[in-house]
């Protein structure tokens, strides 16, 4: 059984660990990582989830997401959902998230890996991933209209593109 370290809402573990899927209460959060490999074309690696997945079943997703296990920063958890999820191994110990979002029972921590990924030579986790494709923004924002892709904020998408090229909230591009 997957187990998670509870964070208090500074983001402090509290030294309280719970297994998957018990409710937390008002005060207590767990940590959750997403990573988004975009190319040199400027194209995001997305997912297809499994039909038999529970939760968004056969919907288009980012590259890879998921909560940190007990005992894993953020970072870690991040490399092993990589890794797990697709098969692809990233080193991310001297990486910070490119952003991270509250939600309501933890933090959602975003990276974004600028990578050239042969998606032909990635190994899919059976249980969770269908099929991966690159796909450019435009079509990422129309697949989530048609329902086909998990309904982010369009302006996550539109930052997800954005903030490609490093931290901070100002753009390099103007």
């Amino acid at each position: 059984m997957e187990k998670w370290d509870v964070y208090n809402r500074d983001r402090v573990k509290t030294g309280k660990v719970v297994e998957r899927g018990k409710i937390l209460s008002e005060d207590e959060f767990h940590l959750v990582i997403h990573v988004c490999i975009l190319d040199s074309s400027n194209q995001l690696l997305i997912q297809q989830r499994q039909p038999f997945k529970e939760g968004w079943s056969n919907m288009w997703d980012l590259t890879v997401g998921g909560s940190a296990h007990s005992d894993e920063n953020s970072y870690l958890a991040a490399e092993r959902e990589l890794f797990e999820e697709i098969g692809h191994k990233v080193n991310l110990k001297s990486v910070r998230p490119t952003f991270t979002i509250n939600f309501e029972r933890g933090f959602d921590d975003y990276y974004i890996v600028k990578a050239d990924v042969d998606i032909n030579k990635l190994r899919l986790q059976n249980s969770e991933v269908q099929r991966v494709k690159w796909a450019y923004k435009d079509e990422i924002i129309r697949m989530i209209k048609n329902k086909e892709f998990i309904p982010y904020h369009l302006s996550l998408i539109e930052m997800i593109f954005d903030m490609k090229n490093g931290y901070g909230a100002h753009s390099s591009d103007l």
